[in-house]
């Protein structure tokens, strides 16, 4: 995955939509949109530097998870 961009799946996958219906890849590497805003979903076409999309903008961080509240 890169930092602001595409989620990059490579090898052996296989990819269903909502419906649990497959979507042929084509390819045995594929980036996925994570922006929201590809036009051809669900794979990225590049949108993501167009619009200046940043991963994590906007969103709270999850705090990490502590074992030792989980141990008391």
């Amino acid at each position: 995955m890169y930092e602001d961009g595409p989620l990059l799946l490579r090898g052996s996958f296989q990819i269903f939509d909502q419906d649990g219906l497959p979507i042929d890849a084509g390819r045995p590497t594929v980036a996925l949109c994570r922006c929201g805003k590809s036009a051809i979903k669900p794979f990225c076409d590049g949108t993501h530097k167009a619009i200046g999309f940043r991963a994590g903008v906007g969103r709270e961080s999850a705090a990490p998870r502590s074992t030792a509240d989980d141990a008391a």
